[in-house]
This record gives C-alpha cells, structure tokens and sequence, in this order.
C-alpha cells in the first residue's frame, strides 16, 4: 500500500519533524515483533498525546487505511505485525506516569510506561502493579493491557483485566472516550474497560490507563520441590491451589526443560522428572505458618526433594533452572513456536500427560513449563529442520484439540494475534464469534484497527 499524498501531508501537519518516519530504516524496525513476522508498514507515527492519536485516526479513516497500535513488540503472536502495510502507531514517546494515589491505591499512566519503570516508581509509596510478564524490563504497559499479559503473580493477584480500573482510548471512528472509573466499585454500564483488554489494539488504541495498586508484602519465601515425573507434580499443583493459603507464584518445569537448563546452567539445576518453584508472600509473624501449609499440600506420592530458602543467595540459587531456561531453548531451535494454553487446575495432570504423548506421536521436542497456579502452561515446540517444523505444525494443531477437551481456552497471556486466529473456531461457537464481530464493527465500522488479528 502506497499512502495517499492528501493523508502524509494530514499526518505531517500532526506529527512535524521526526513525529512521523517514512524512511525504510524506521519502517523496517517497526515491521515485525518477538513472533519472528514482518510486514513492512508505510509509515510509523509517535503520538505524545491523545489528540494527536485522535486527529490520526480520523485521517487514517477518512483514507480507508490500516492503524497498527505498538508497544514495544514483545508479544510473541505477530498481533503488532501491519500484515496490510498502513500506519504503525509506537506509542513509546507517551511514557509519563501521570500520578501515584497511594491513598486511593490507583496510579495514572500513558500507555509507553514500562512495566518494570512503574514497578520502580512504585516501590517508595509501598505498593505494586501485579502485572509482572517476563518482560517486564522491556514490555509497556499498553502491550500488558492489549493482551492482558500478566505472569506468575495472577495466581494470587489477578491479571491486567483485575488489576485495572479504567482508561482513555481512541475507537476506530476516531472518537475518544473514557470508560471505567476511578474508583474500587462501579456499576454503571457496560464494562468496555474489561472488553478493551485482550482486544489487541483491534477496538481502540488505549492512550492513558488509571491501574489498581496493591499493598508490597513486606517478605516473601521461596520454595523448590522436585518430582519423579510430571504428572506427580502437576498433582501436587492441584493440592497446592484446593488448600487455603495461595502462593504468589506456582511455576512448574518438566523434565526435558529441566536437562536443557541443566545443560546450559550447569549442576546448580537439579535432574529431576519436573519440579516446582513455589512462593510465598506476607508478613513476618503469618510466613512461616503459611509456608508449612504450602509445603505440606506439595508434599505427596512422587515427591523427591522439598527446599525452603532461608537468604537472598538461596533464593537466586533455586531459581537458576528457571533462567537458564529461554538462553537454553534458544540453543536448541532459533525457530521455537511459544504457545500459552490454559486448563482448569485439576485437568492440568492430563495436559501435561497428553503433551508428552503428543511429542512422542510427531516426534517433536517439546519443552513445558509456566504458570501451573492458574493451570497456564507455556508449550514450547522447538523443531530443528524443515521436517520437524511441518510436524510441529501437526502436534500444535492437536495440543489446541487437546485442550479444548479438556475444557481450556486457547492463550492465557499471549493473546491470539496472527498465530491462533485460524484455531479461534474450535474455541468458541459461531453465535459467540458473530458477537464479537458485531462489537468489532461498532468500534471500528471500517475494520482499520490491527486488520488480519484476533477474529478469523
């Protein structure tokens, strides 16, 4: 697509000086994100402030042409990909925390915060953000509320789409709103701040969000706990999350993640059929009482090594499998597929049971682990060759089957972006599907936000 020269000469006078990049540099850095996709875009705009992403979008539609919004394109799903060329709009210059409430446990922010800079920002006043992906240093907050990515603290804490209150936003008729509030409870309406997450930047480009903080525990516990085979310690996650102490995270690793690591991170990483890295957080004088009562539910048939860390050091120490694991699977295949599925906590000894019969079955290395708290597994197909891609292909089609058997749904953080779009169908009904495309079509009649993403 070539853009309309009416359109650059709209976008210029809203975007002046380096605003706004035609330049092939530019547009080849905004062209592809962690998926590994690219499409080239036909320009990239940098908004500071709402209006600014307002009067683009007007224009943008006014001309029939894509809008692609941008965090900083750490999502895995190729959902920032402008698969039909259009404008790429980066919202990393809108960086400002607007403010921190503590009184009202709420902090205002654009949406090119990043998440690990308002973790910090944080820290003085006591509080949090429960959010916490793996990228955090890098990842902004827009991108954590477009696929309402979240990581080990949703066990207890909750997702982006709990953890937040309300925003500002453009739809795609170019029109701002506010929705949400600024308040713990609210009861007036539709919750379109709950629908704007997870949509993927395909029903209005956020512009500001108004976040729900948390109180910062003032200690926290690690605890590490090995197993004879998968299936005895995602039974120990189902005893872990059915007793009344919920940890702050419940990671599980199996056996093949667990010697790549130890391959890579050396015999500080245990040989083990799976293990759990459990915490615990709270206060001083309830810690010990509540880690007994985690220790206890994992505790059970298969359990080889339980270890409970005392300091700082013993803590990095049982942690060091975890990361060694992404260094260690890029070793393996720079063409790793990374899909997230979700099962009900007690299906999860079946997931991880079927998973290892499908690896057999198309003869693909697969690596498991991930978020076992919330029954969110990360299952990492790592093919080698050419042949092993196109069977990975195949298992990855019966991984989803699988899954939906046993009553789960698709992504649990990723979102659906380009990759799953084709398997949507077998995760939700047709009327379901026709719905969502109904509500698509009332934010944005065009069908200019994100095209190509999410829907099938």
């Amino acid at each position: 697509m070539t853009l309309p020269d009416a359109l650059l000469d709209t976008l210029r006078a809203h975007f002046p000086g380096d605003a706004m990049a035609t330049g092939m540099a530019e547009r080849l850095a905004y062209a592809y994100d962690n998926s590994r996709r690219n499409a080239l875009p036909d320009a990239v705009v940098f908004p500071t402030t709402h209006e600014q992403t307002e009067a683009l979008v007007q224009a943008c539609r006014a001309h029939r042409v894509p809008v692609i919004g941008r965090g900083r394109g750490t999502n895995t799903t190729g959902a920032t990909v402008p698969v039909d060329g259009g404008v790429v709009v980066s919202f990393e210059r809108m960086n400002r925390i607007v403010r921190i409430d503590p009184d009202n446990r709420l902090a205002v922010v654009e949406p090119g915060v990043l998440n690990g800079d308002l973790q910090q920002a944080l820290k003085p006043h006591g509080f949090f953000w429960p959010p916490d992906p793996s990228s955090s240093p890098w990842c902004s907050i827009g991108g954590n509320l477009a696929c309402n990515s979240a990581g080990p603290r949703t066990v207890k804490y909750g997702s982006p789409r709990e953890n937040t209150l309300g925003m500002r936003a453009v739809a795609g008729t170019g029109e701002g709103f506010r929705c949400g509030t600024y308040t713990s409870k609210g009861a007036t309406g539709y919750d379109l701040t709950r629908l704007l997450i997870g949509s993927e930047g395909t029903l209005a480009l956020i512009t500001e969000a108004t976040l729900k903080l948390t109180p910062k525990p003032s200690a926290l516990r690690t605890i590490r706990a090995t197993y004879r085979d998968v299936s005895a310690a995602a039974r120990a996650v189902a005893r872990i999350m059915a007793q009344p102490v919920t940890p702050c995270a419940l990671e599980f690793i199996d056996d093949v993640a667990l010697k790549l690591a130890r391959d890579y991170g050396g015999d500080t990483v245990p040989l083990a059929g799976a293990m759990l890295m459990i915490e615990v957080d709270g206060e001083p004088e309830t810690l010990p009482s509540a880690v007994d009562a985690v220790s206890r539910a994992a505790r059970g048939e298969g359990l080889e090594d339980l270890r409970v860390a005392e300091t700082a050091e013993e803590t990095a120490a049982l942690w060091s499998a975890r990361k060694a694991l992404s260094p260690a699977q890029r070793t393996i295949s720079p063409n790793k597929i990374n899909e997230d599925v979700v099962v009900p906590v007690s299906r999860l000894p079946e997931l991880v049971d079927g998973i290892k019969r499908l690896a057999k079955k198309h003869d693909v290395l697969i690596v498991s682990f991930g978020h076992a708290g919330n029954g969110n597994l990360h299952v990492n197909l790592l093919p080698r060759d050419e042949a092993e891609r196109e069977r990975s292909h195949a298992c990855l089609a019966e991984v989803f089957a699988l899954v939906i058997s046993l009553e789960g749904t698709l992504s649990g953080e990723h979102g659906i972006g380009l990759v799953k779009k084709e398997f949507m169908p077998l995760a939700l009904q047709p009327s379901t599907l026709h719905l969502m495309r109904s509500v698509k079509d009332a934010f944005d009649p065009e069908g200019i936000l994100n095209p190509g993403k999410l829907l099938p």
